[in-house]
């Protein structure tokens, strides 16, 4: 066409139309080229090119000097094939026409267009068919074709869970939305596509192999299998140019869970690309008379007079004519521009496909307006503005393109509706808005584009997966985020389906080791900062990083590293294992005292008696109570040895004052070793609670800490000793300011005293009348001396052996 001076081509689609219109425009410029379709007229002044949808193209081919039409087999469709019938037989160019179309119109051309010159263009690439395959084993790069909405949704779904994804075509789609989803699949975003059988039609893909999940469609008749023809149309789309291709069935897919076979005959055709040819084409009386509503029906039902030709069954435009013709409505129709204008009224394209009746009443209620001269501007823009809501699901976004197309048609009509350009611009605005949003939901729906990524990678080198890790812990595959990294664990993305988590957490245990590796390395250099020791483990931002193990003979823990970091290349997970022991090193410095009770408790030379107490104080993490501490039995001459190392032996209890601040306390807590309730502050005088907290001993309503306790027990003695050394009466007056200024209460004085053998006797109060400061309490040591009581012995069930053998004992 582009070596003509002008031409004019028919397509059998708006998508084709569309797509050829920007190719000539690019070789000819904007100004010389004119897109005209159902929904939508470019028409520049002067243009010299036409590429319209086969409904729009003029019958006289606007005077070009090349016409063309494409897919000129479709004479043979039920619905429309007359109209493709009709510019066959009369649309001509002044220079050449052209009528494209598959060798099985050859014998009908001749018949009907005996001049023609017939040329073969034939495939470069081949067909082979592979027999049926399972939804799972399909290769990449592979077209699915069923044969309804449900069954396009459904492998499609069964693809996004184990697939990533597919593109989905189908006819009731916009000519946008179908192109993006087209895109999807042309870019590689995901390597299947579902479709209906409008994928054999005017769409050019990167196709491999087809599948078909059935054989049998219903044409609008009734339900039957393919033809030979309409197969190979189909499963033409894989292979491009010199590129083979397969085509097949989808296993599973029928109730019984087989797959629908090719029989010897279609995969032979199909193959060798013979078919029968076409017996012939469908035709309707192209340029009807006007004069009634009658001759109009008349003329359109007349049947042609060769016999190449067959009357056009009745498509949905003479249906709807038909019905208003009958009704009260038809009767005021007459004279010949009236009936002309109501025939282009019927002429409306469904678009919605409701059918013939629901169709009939619009085209009334549309009628009712044009009747009367223009639909007015604002109830055009009214209707569009209904239409202008992206809310909804696919179906429902589907019913409103379709609505909208209708739209975008009245509005191009150049007699129908006032401020026409305006209104046109608005609607194709609108469905513009509506295709995006319906791209968006079924992209959203059918496409998880994770998985897609992942399943690329699948048997490849995982070190080169192009996987990221950014500084805020994002993980994110050719900027599909994928999940995050908490420390060096990975948590897969809280939005991920629960099918694809486990695909997740392998492709990230393979790939994300390198990453997290270098991240240990800078934990190292850092000097480990943000590293802390919680709950028995080495943690890192919250999550562990090395599990501490006790040992016997040292404060210090073996390091069980984690399974993220056992899972580090060798070299950063001895790095960071080295750098984590170093760490700890210095972070038990304050447990030092504990450490070296280790070391004199495993020593031949300090004796058994100092080894059983320095055991008892390593149990008790650095103290324990004098009765519970066998101090009976320790020699004097091994308390200084005891001394050295810290060991304070106290009127109470023996501790290691060092380990009773609370830096080591809470040390104790953070290993694991003392899961006593812990005083982080390490505060003198607590309120008791009903357990005792590590590093206290229990005074009344209170609790002292054991160091402080002591210090007020030895201040009462060195009391007792400067009283008794004047006067060598045992009682003696005691200062409660020391005790009262680290926090205890009075009461809870007498208590603690009490537990170290000091006894009070309150004095009496002033008799009534006399009058000076209140007499002093006064003290005495009393030291305890009980007697190990025998507990009482438990009294045997009777009747039981045991009952009879006490008997027995007793006499």
């Amino acid at each position: 066409m582009a070596a003509h001076s002008s031409g004019c081509m028919g397509f059998p689609l708006r998508l084709l139309a569309r797509e050829v219109y920007d190719r000539v425009r690019a070789i000819k410029g904007d100004d010389a080229v004119a897109l005209i379709t159902g929904e939508e007229r470019i028409e520049p002044k002067g243009a010299r090119y036409m590429c319209c949808t086969a409904e729009a193209m003029p019958r006289d081919g606007a005077g070009a000097a090349f016409v063309a039409l494409d897919e000129a087999q479709i004479g043979a469709d039920r619905e429309r094939g007359h109209i493709f019938t009709d510019h066959l037989l009369n649309t001509r160019g002044r220079e050449e026409t052209m009528l494209l179309g598959a060798a099985t119109l050859e014998p009908l051309v001749r018949q009907l267009v005996p001049e023609a010159e017939i040329s073969d263009r034939p495939r470069f690439s081949t067909l082979t068919h592979i027999g049926p395959r399972k939804l799972s084993r399909l290769p990449p790069r592979s077209a699915i074709v069923a044969f309804s909405a449900e069954q396009v949704y459904g492998v499609a779904e069964m693809l996004r869970r184990f697939r990533g994804g597919a593109a989905v075509v189908m006819g009731a789609l916009s000519p946008e939305t179908r192109n993006k989803q087209v895109a999807l699949f042309q870019n590689g975003e995901v390597d299947y596509i579902v479709a209906t059988d409008a994928i054999g039609m005017g769409l050019n893909l990167d196709v491999n192999h087809v599948a078909f999940a059935g054989l049998s469609k219903f044409d609008g008749v009734r339900m039957r299998r393919l033809f030979p023809a309409e197969m190979a149309q189909i499963a033409g789309r894989a292979g491009r140019h010199q590129r083979d291709g397969t085509f097949g069935t989808l296993a599973g897919t029928n109730k019984h869970g087989t797959a629908p076979e090719f029989t010897e005959e279609e995969v032979y055709a199909i193959e060798e690309h013979r078919f029968a040819p076409l017996t012939h084409l469908y035709w309707r009386e192209p340029e009807p008379r006007f004069d009634s509503l009658a001759t109009l029906i008349t003329d359109l039902e007349t049947p042609p007079g060769d016999p190449a030709l067959r009357l056009a069954p009745e498509a949905i435009d003479l249906a709807t004519l038909k019905r208003l013709a009958d009704e009260p409505i038809g009767a005021n129709v007459r004279g010949a521009g009236m009936v002309r204008r109501f025939w282009e009224a019927c002429s409306l394209p469904d678009f919605r496909q409701r059918g013939a009746d629901v169709h009939a009443r619009f085209v009334a209620r549309l009628w009712q307006d044009l009747a009367q001269g223009y639909l007015g501007a604002d109830y055009v823009a009214a209707r569009i503005s209904e239409l202008d809501n992206m809310s909804g699901d696919i179906d429902t976004l589907q019913g409103r393109i379709s609505a909208i197309r209708t739209w975008a048609y009245i509005c191009q009509r150049p007699d129908w509706v006032l401020a026409r350009d305006e209104m046109a611009s608005r609607a194709r605005a609108v469905e513009a808005k509506l295709s995006d949003a319906l791209h968006a939901r079924l992209t959203e729906r059918f496409v998880n584009r994770r998985t897609a990524i992942l399943m690329k990678s699948l048997g490849q080198d995982a070190g080169m997966l192009p996987i990221e890790l950014n500084d805020s812990g994002e993980v994110s595959v050719e900027g599909e985020v994928m999940g995050h990294v908490e420390g060096l664990r990975f948590r897969v993305d809280s939005s991920a389906r629960h099918e694809d988590r486990r695909m997740l957490l392998a492709a990230a245990e393979k790939a994300l080791p390198k990453l997290l590796g270098t991240k240990a390395d800078q934990l190292v250099a850092a000097d480990m900062e943000g590293v802390e020791l919680a709950r028995g483990a080495i943690r890192w931002k919250g999550e562990v990083l090395a599990e501490l193990e006790r040992r016997d003979g040292s404060i210090k823990p073996l390091l069980k590293p984690s399974r993220e970091v056992s899972a580090l290349p060798e070299n950063a997970r001895n790095n960071l294992m080295a750098g984590l022991e170093k760490w700890l090193d210095k972070k038990l410095q304050p447990l030092e005292p504990l450490e070296k009770m280790h070391h004199a408790a495993s020593n031949p030379d300090a004796g058994s008696q100092a080894r059983a107490l320095l055991l008892n104080l390593i149990a008790g993490h650095g103290y324990v109570t004098r009765d519970r501490a066998g101090i009976e039995h320790l020699p004097k001459e091994m308390r200084p040895f005891l001394r050295k190392i810290g060991v304070t032996f106290g009127a109470l209890d023996v501790f290691a004052p060092a380990l009773l601040k609370p830096a080591p306390r809470q040390l104790l807590n953070m290993l694991g070793v003392d899961r006593r309730p812990l005083q982080e502050a390490m505060l003198p005088v607590i309120k008791e609670t009903k357990k005792l907290p590590s590093g206290y001993r229990a005074a009344g309503t209170q609790a002292i800490r054991i160091d402080l306790a002591e210090k007020i027990l030895r201040a009462a003695h060195e009391t007792r000793a400067k009283a008794q050394s004047k006067d060598r009466r045992r009682k003696f007056v005691l200062d409660y300011v020391l005790p009262i200024s680290i926090g205890l209460e009075e009461d809870n004085i007498s208590r603690l005293l009490g537990n170290a053998g000091f006894r009070v006797q309150r004095a009496k109060p002033l008799p009534e009348g006399q009058f000076g400061p209140p007499r002093p309490d006064r003290w005495e040591w009393r030291p305890s001396r009980r007697k190990q009581e025998r507990p009482t012995p438990v009294k045997p069930r009777e009747g039981s052996a045991f009952a009879a053998l006490a008997d027995l004992v007793r006499t």
